[in-house]
């Protein structure tokens, strides 16, 4: 029997959303009769559908970024920005499939006609998370679906109303609805997604855990294919400070932008010793500037709370673990609101922590690591077993160079904060961070695999090596 799954608005306890769990192999089973006949239209068929969905997001985008801004507590100004950034990402995904998962001529010997096709996975699932839950969602389910797949969408149990919003526009616009299916559920209906046979492609993003239980489950299937997608430890090295208000923006943006619950949002920052008493003073006075409020707010928010009490909870119990092993506060963590998952920027000194915990504090919370040269600076933001993105600020062309070159991030910027993507550019992480299957204007190429073809007219071969030159004569009393 289906259970009901409920979403709750962040910033005010308020029901937002219920909705009944899916049959999940029933909805495989749907998609995959039906992804056949997507399958053998044409890409500009296809094409024309999905700028129609471009077209249904723009004529609902107050609406829309209304639903995005309750449901995950984000400022509504951050909300439309991500509406804003999904509907500029389709013509650069037709782009991409094109470029990436089209058919193309080769040359060819002997007047062949060689050529390479890419055919779609068949079904494939896509997992998502409460982060950004519009644009990374419609990002993966477009690079599929373009390819011609069809699609099994879950979105977070945290966002189900986004998702469903999501799936609905699509549907609208074309995309049959036995081909594109939103499947309503918790953590067990993402496990039943990527066990069922019927799957033959995970597009996943989320938390490390996550994704690393998706690798498990996959484990012993080949022929499956898995992209993930996955957080990060990521560093932000300041070496020098020419413009202290710039970069003092920078790390705030870096590490509070979104509560700091995205992906890229920077967890370290690393300091030239000789700056760090200034400089860290000076970010945590823009901090305690930050207004932190409820998305509708008249004065406009900065940031809003953490998705849930869980994750709330789990955040301040890491800065006091922090604080308890060797840390040394520089700007408290606060729970301001009682009963909400409000919390205010924490920023702690881990530079004589005997060890550094290496996780993913998903939210606004800001380690100092305090470094004597530009080496160890380096060598401090690698020591890591994630590698999704860094940043520096300051230093020269040469340095960036060389940071470049020895960084172990997918995503390394320079002057700019670490969430900054170009919007053209694939995103993805090395080490926990992911499985060299970048998103963005990669993800085609986990949609979609080659069958390459040589073709003549007429058969023409011979073997021109390894026979006898002679043949023995039979001999006469042979049977």
């Amino acid at each position: 029997m289906s259970s009901t799954l409920r979403s709750h608005e962040p910033a005010t306890g308020a029901l937002l959303w219920e909705g009944q769990a899916s049959e999940i192999a029933e909805e495989i089973a749907r998609v995959r009769q039906a992804a056949g006949a997507w399958a053998a239209r044409s890409l500009i068929d296809r094409v024309e559908i999905l700028r129609r969905y471009a077209n249904n997001v723009r004529g609902h985008e107050e609406r829309f970024a209304d639903l995005i801004a309750r449901e995950t507590g984000r400022p509504l100004w951050d909300a439309k920005a991500e509406v804003h950034a999904l509907t500029g990402s389709i013509d650069l995904a037709v782009s991409a499939v094109s470029e990436r998962a089209g058919s193309r001529r080769l040359e060819g010997a002997m007047g062949a006609r060689q050529a390479v096709r890419h055919r779609p996975l068949g079904v494939m699932g896509v997992i998502s998370p409460a982060a950004f839950p519009a644009k990374i969602a419609s990002d993966q389910m477009i690079a599929a679906l373009l390819a011609g797949n069809g699609v099994l969408f879950k979105p977070s149990e945290m966002t189900p109303a986004t998702g469903q919003s999501l799936v609905d526009l699509m549907h609208g616009a074309g995309v049959p609805e036995d081909v594109l299916r939103c499947v309503i559920g918790g953590p067990e209906a993402g496990e039943e997604l990527v066990a069922d046979d019927g799957i033959d492609g995970i597009l996943f993003t989320g938390s490390t855990p996550t994704g690393l239980a998706v690798a498990r489950a996959a484990a012993g299937r080949p022929d499956k294919l898995i992209s993930l997608n996955m957080g990060g430890n990521n560093a932000i090295v300041v070496w020098d400070a020419a413009d202290i208000a710039s970069t003092v923006a920078l790390v705030v943006q870096s590490a509070f932008a979104s509560s700091g619950q995205n992906c890229l949002s920077a967890r370290r920052l690393i300091i030239r010793e000789d700056l760090a008493e200034t400089l860290v003073g000076e970010i945590a006075k823009l901090s305690d500037r930050l207004i932190i409020d409820h998305p509708h707010a008249e004065d406009v928010p900065f940031m809003g709370p953490l998705i849930d009490m869980e994750a709330a909870d789990a955040l301040t119990d890491s800065f006091l673990y922090l604080m308890s092993n060797g840390g040394k506060p520089i700007r408290h963590m606060k729970r301001p609101v009682e009963g909400l998952p409000f919390v205010t920027p924490g920023i702690i000194d881990v530079t004589d922590m005997e060890t550094r915990p290496d996780v993913e504090y998903f939210g606004p919370l800001l380690q100092i690591v305090r470094v004597a040269d530009f080496d160890e600076a380096i060598t401090t933001a690698n020591d890591t077993r994630f590698g999704l993105a860094s940043a520096l600020i300051g230093g020269n062309p040469e340095q960036f160079d060389h940071f470049v070159a020895r960084s172990k991030s997918g995503l390394v910027n320079w002057n700019r904060p670490t969430i900054a993507t170009p919007i053209s550019a694939p995103i993805g992480g090395t080490g926990l961070s992911g499985n060299h299957r970048p998103g963005g204007s990669y993800a085609a190429d986990a949609c979609a695999y080659p069958v390459v073809s040589a073709a003549l007219d007429q058969p023409r071969a011979l073997i021109g090596a390894g026979l006898r030159q002679n043949f023995p004569t039979p001999r006469a009393d042979a049977a």
